[in-house]
């Protein structure tokens, strides 16, 4: 699992945020798409790609793209 492809496919769950302003380092919860129907993108989407399954606890933990992704490596 890499941190690159995480990233976009993390950002794929957003329809108006661009990729290239997503980083290991943004804060998720801050970017203006956010929303708890992006949260349970993420959830679909880690559980579809890294066979991972989240819970909204673990998303409410993390505050970068990069925390999430050690959290899904951890679990898979």
């Amino acid at each position: 699992m890499e941190l690159q492809e995480f990233i976009s496919n993390f950002a794929d769950q957003f329809d108006d945020t661009d990729a290239s302003e997503l980083t290991k380092d943004t804060v998720f919860k801050n970017v203006d798409e956010w929303s708890s129907l992006t949260a349970l993108s993420i959830i679909a989407m880690c559980d579809e790609e890294y066979d991972v399954a989240l819970k909204g606890d673990d998303i409410s933990n993390s505050k970068t793209i990069e925390d999430l992704f050690n959290l899904v490596k951890s679990k898979a």
